[in-house]
This record gives structure tokens, C-alpha cells and sequence, in this order.
């Protein structure tokens, strides 16, 4: 039983606690008092249950073959202990979570980039009021007349009249 306790994860309560958000504060220290009696206890019990004495019980029991069959059904019993089938599942979700976070770290590393290259533009470019309409369109290509997908503007052709 020792080794088996001593296989138990451990939970990091300060860490746990930095995450917690204001509101959740009870029921964190809540499951904290919890956690913390449930482990008093176990750690409280001896790893293995006190023997019986059979021969005291044969001696003090009436009734012949009454403490034999207790001894015997005692002995068969096997108490399973639970298999933990979700630690396998937690920790590929965490994989999987801290993939898709180094994938979005990624992209948002990226983003920035180019918001900063924007920005050096912004900060670089000649002010609005002293702009003429070629250093509009130096600056911002978007806004360039396209002569072949809009030959009359602003005046609509004669054939739309």
C-alpha cells in the first residue's frame, strides 16, 4: 500500500491556486480541505490490516466449523482495487492543449510581426494633410482608381443613363 501511496501525484496547491479566479476562491479552498483530510487519513491507516486471531475465535465461538468457515470465506476474499483508466485520457488532452497553444503562440508571434511592420509604416508615412493623391496611393494601393475595372468613374457611361 505504501508504494502504491507513494505512486499517487502530487498537486502543486500554489500553482493550482495562481489559476483560480477570484469568485472560485471558496470552492477552491473548499476541495483543499478536502483533499487535505482525505490524505491525513490515509495516511493515518496502516498498510496492511490487523491480523486476526483465528485460535482466540475458535476457542471462544460455540458453534464448531462456525470461525473455519468465517476464516476460510475471509481468506477468498479479493477486494480489486480500481483501475484508473482517465490519466491516459487527461494527459493526451493536455498534449493535445499544449500542442494547439504552441501552434497559436506560433501564429500570433507571426501576427505581431506584421503589425509591427504596419505600424513602422503608419509611423514612417508622410501626415494625412500634407499627402497628395500619388502618395495616397503610394501608401495605400487599395485605393488606386482601376482605369480598367471602372473606366468612367465617377461618372456613370452613357449605355447606364
Amino acid at each position: 500500500m505504501a508504494a502504491r501511496r507513494a505512486t499517487l501525484k502530487a498537486i502543486d496547491w500554489v500553482a493550482f491556486a495562481e489559476r483560480i479566479p477570484a469568485n472560485q476562491r471558496g470552492m477552491f479552498n473548499a476541495l483543499k480541505t478536502r483533499s487535505d483530510a482525505i490524505a491525513a487519513k490515509l495516511v493515518s491507516l496502516p498498510e496492511k490490516p490487523a491480523v486476526i486471531d483465528w485460535s482466540f475465535y475458535k476457542t471462544a465461538v460455540a458453534k464448531a466449523g462456525m470461525v473455519a468457515e468465517f476464516e476460510k470465506k475471509f481468506n477468498a476474499l479479493q477486494i480489486p482495487e480500481a483501475v484508473d483508466t482517465q490519466t491516459s485520457v487527461v494527459n493526451a488532452q493536455e498534449a493535445e492543449a499544449n500542442k494547439t497553444a504552441l501552434l497559436y503562440i506560433e501564429a500570433s508571434k507571426t501576427r505581431v510581426s506584421e503589425f509591427e511592420t504596419r505600424l513602422d509604416k503608419l509611423k514612417n508615412m508622410v501626415p494625412f494633410d500634407q499627402m497628395t493623391i500619388d502618395d495616397l496611393n503610394d501608401t495605400f494601393p487599395e485605393t488606386k482608381l482601376d482605369k480598367v475595372k471602372y473606366p468612367y468613374w465617377p461618372y456613370k457611361p452613357i449605355a447606364d443613363l
